[in-house]
């Protein structure tokens, strides 16, 4: 499991048109609706206005596709900083962007895995739109708290997961020196960076995504990749319904978040479709 240190906050499926967000939380009560539904509460997170729809069900089909990036040779203009893969257009980014509301180092780092992605495991099928719904609601593309994405990929400041001391909901788990490294807390551990890794999955999963030597959990281009390496473990076709919620429900255990991840997706996705 990657993110495990908020299990009980619940993101706006909405996201904003624009690249800034502003903190917004919207307590949701009393709920009525016909046909005997009871009430609910939802914590929302973020800007924007609440989905106009309520959340999915168990077993909701996997987010439409979103169209596949274009991409660049290694030495062609706008090619991979390491020189030796393919990476997306800047045109691509600066376009989708733009319609999305993605800033464009994120959405960089959210098609360039889904090319490396396609030519490591073809089978997989994981799209940019699925690694962007993880995105925004994790850290609203590495700007939630009024930071800023800069353009390699760093968030203004670290993102940071609460410490998981056992207190509440939260599991208990120790820091390691390492991991320390990454949070500056010495005793407890803490999700780490744009897509609220933890250490022990990081230290298997971890990639470098931008061809720069280091992999790094606070670096949304690593971040990534990595996420989409999870994603398609164990045969994992993301193409298909079932494939897709089982490797988004191994992301985080809880159909809620799948189902709020679809819904970010399709978003994205129907605004590339200029619906």
């Amino acid at each position: 499991m990657v993110c495990v240190s908020r299990p009980d906050v619940r993101v706006s499926t909405d996201p904003p048109a624009g690249g800034s967000v502003r903190v917004v939380v919207v307590a949701l009560a009393s709920v009525f609706l016909l046909l005997g539904l009871v009430g609910f509460a939802v914590l929302h997170f973020g800007g924007g206005t609440p989905p106009g729809e309520a959340y999915g069900a168990v077993g909701d089909p996997a987010p439409s596709p979103a169209g596949a990036p274009a991409a660049t040779r290694a030495g062609e203009q706008g090619a991979s900083r390491s020189g030796s893969r393919f990476q997306v257009d800047p045109a691509w980014v600066t376009r989708t962007a733009a319609v999305t509301g993605i800033p464009a180092p994120a959405m960089r780092a959210y098609a360039d895995a889904e090319l490396r992605l396609d030519a490591e495991q073809p089978d997989c099928r994981v799209g940019w739109n699925t690694l962007a719904g993880i995105g925004w609601i994790e850290s609203h593309h590495g700007t939630i708290g009024d930071r800023t994405l800069r353009s390699d990929g760093w968030s203004s400041t670290t993102i940071l997961g609460p410490a998981l001391n056992g207190a509440g909901d939260f599991a208990a788990i120790r820091s390691t020196p390492s991991s320390a490294a990454w949070h500056d807390d010495a005793t407890w551990e803490h999700a780490v960076g744009p897509l609220q890794f933890l250490a022990s999955t990081w230290d298997r999963w971890g990639a470098d995504g931008d061809g720069d030597g280091a992999a790094d959990p606070r670096d949304l281009d690593d971040a990534a990749l990595t996420a989409g390496r999870y994603l398609c473990a164990d045969g994992h076709d993301l193409g298909s319904d079932s494939g897709w919620s089982a490797a988004v429900h191994s992301y985080n255990h809880d159909m809620t978040y799948v189902a709020n991840v679809a819904s970010v997706a399709n978003t994205y996705a129907a605004r590339v479709a200029g619906r």
